[in-house]
């Protein structure tokens, strides 16, 4: 397993982030960015880094959700 992709990802489009710590489900399209390799940061955190990045100019709407189908 490559622990490179181990992490939190953000959806661009949908202002959601998800928490990936096995390899069952890996983003491969552009939709989603690795915000950080920690995958126990927390919703605070993951929120400040997104805003530090320029991903968002207000990221305090993004939200935790499950991983897609």
């Amino acid at each position: 397993m490559d622990q490179s992709k181990i992490g939190i990802y953000f959806n661009l489009t949908g202002y959601t982030v998800v928490r990936v710590t096995s390899p069952y489900w890996i983003p491969e399209n552009s939709e989603w960015v690795m915000i950080t390799s920690d995958p126990n940061s927390t919703l605070l955190r993951v929120r400040e880094l997104i805003s530090e990045m320029g991903l968002l100019h207000d990221s305090s709407q993004v939200t935790w959700s499950s991983l897609p189908h």
